[in-house]
């Protein structure tokens, strides 16, 4: 995907830039909480949908717009 966007040259220069900004033994641990908070939120978001009455027949209907009639003259 990032192939596509920069190139491979590009692709090369983020990567050496990330290893120079973070060092070669924190990208594993970035990586691990990349990949955690990435579950949460898939998990938060199956919550989600799983809460979420999908039935949208039963909701009340929206109040009626004021008429001019009903504004004093």
């Amino acid at each position: 995907m990032l192939g596509e966007i920069f190139g491979l040259d590009g692709v090369i220069v983020i990567v050496v830039a990330v290893v120079v900004l973070f060092g070669g033994s924190q990208i594993p641990k970035l990586a691990r909480s990349l990949g955690s908070a990435q579950k949460e939120f898939k998990d938060g978001l199956r919550e989600g949908a799983e809460t979420v009455p999908v039935d949208r027949a039963s909701s009340p209907a929206p109040p009626a717009a004021p008429t001019t009639s009903d504004q004093p003259a």
